[in-house]
């Protein structure tokens, strides 16, 4: 089966995908159809958090898939009631609602800061998001999106979100009005970019929200679980959040997406949201068995480690090639931004050589390996971008 004819013929064609067939996944390794073997330092756009076939989350859904893969949540399950309660023993957060997917968890806490402003703030509806934010994919989320190239498409687009600049606390107090119900943020903008915010911003948008009465919203889908060096980003910035969504690196490859609230902020009632897939016992078995692992093995100290070991490597890379603007990272969300529109060839020579990057900007390619990659492993992705980006440096010569 040619799989490149097969989606030229029936697969609607909104993805530029690399020119590889995988096949197989171990660890922090795939494999494509030719038996070619691949380190791949995006693991799913940081979903496959153990990696690829992890044992706890195979032995987690072998049990549940023969067990019970679904019902409805107008019935109990012990899975759901499970991962719920191991996310608020853990977090700063005291209730959970599940969805499926990264787009639904931050669309439902958008969903419920709107219900905050209804009943706490005379009817506000207004929520403020930063320039270079992403927040998913659905109409909604794309307006709440600050970047114009996912949002011209397809104007006009949902009222209710204001774009401002990022970083800027001002920015933010000018934009507040008595239509304002929350501002909504990523502790690190992973699809903008790996921008990291600068010291004391997220604490300045706290003390705002407080000032006002706002709810303030995390969008912690990519930073979560572990992936910035603790299990949520938001602890290293001595702030906690009225709200929370998560997904990707909850369940190893399970779709999934969580809403957490404080007390205070948790205002739905019966009927005021739902859903069919949402939080049924497959996703949750396989989210149990992740958050377990890496809760038990302190595997965020181990990515703050990685994560070090692997941006003093990208640092020394930016002091031989002219042509790397900078790098930049927390955890093992890291980031290498040229100084030209070479990404893409950056990514495909590191095909080549059996190292899998993501070309994030036409001028960047973003690294995020499984949280539990190994020294060996990140040696080997640095020596493979060294050999590719000296190849990218011939062909600009």
């Amino acid at each position: 089966m040619n799989l490149v004819e097969s989606e030229k013929k029936y697969y609607m064609p909104v993805y530029e995908r690399m020119p590889v067939t995988l096949v197989r996944g171990k660890g922090v390794n795939v494999w494509d159809d030719a038996g070619k073997r691949y380190l791949d330092f995006v693991s799913g756009i940081a979903v496959n958090s153990l990696g690829h076939c992890h044992p706890a989350v195979i032995r987690a859904v072998n049990k549940q898939v023969r067990t019970l893969i679904h019902t409805s949540n107008l019935f109990y399950t012990a899975p759901q009631l499970e991962l719920a309660e191991l996310l608020v023993n853990h977090s700063a957060m005291k209730k959970v609602f599940f969805a499926n997917s990264g787009a639904e968890a931050v669309e439902g806490a958008v969903k419920l800061a709107r219900r905050w402003g209804k009943l706490k703030l005379g009817g506000a509806y207004e929520v403020i998001t930063a320039n270079g934010s992403f927040h998913g994919r659905t109409l909604a989320m794309v307006a709440a999106t600050g970047q114009p190239k996912f949002q011209k498409p397809y104007e006009p687009l949902p009222s209710g979100f204001v774009n401002v600049a990022y970083n800027d606390i001002d920015a933010i107090k000018k934009a507040t009005t008595d239509k304002t119900c929350a501002v909504l943020l990523e502790p690190v903008q992973g699809e903008g970019g790996v921008n990291i915010p600068g010291p004391g911003y997220l604490k300045q948008v706290r003390a705002w929200c407080d000032q006002k009465g706002l709810l303030l919203v995390l969008d912690e889908v990519q930073t979560g679980i572990g992936r910035c060096g603790t299990l949520f980003a938001y602890e290293q910035y001595g702030i906690e959040p009225d709200v929370m969504a998560l997904a990707k690196g909850l369940a190893g490859g399970i779709p999934i997406g969580a809403v957490l609230a404080t007390d205070k902020a948790s205002v739905f009632a019966r009927g005021d949201h739902g859903t069919t897939f949402g939080g049924n016992p497959l996703a949750c078995a396989a989210g149990t068995a992740v958050l377990r692992y890496v809760i038990e093995n302190d595997i965020p100290s181990h990515a703050k480690d990685m994560g070090e070991l692997l941006l003093a490597g990208l640092t020394k890379l930016k002091k031989e090639f002219k042509f790397i603007k900078d790098v930049r990272g927390k955890g093992l969300l890291q980031a290498v931004e040229f100084d030209q529109d070479i990404a893409r060839g950056v990514a495909l020579l590191c095909l080549e050589q059996g190292l899998i990057v993501n070309n994030l900007k036409p001028d960047l390619i973003r690294l995020i390996p499984p949280l539990v990659v190994q020294p060996a492993d990140i040696a080997k992705a640095l020596r493979l971008l060294k050999y590719s980006l000296k190849q990218a440096s011939a062909n600009l010569a």
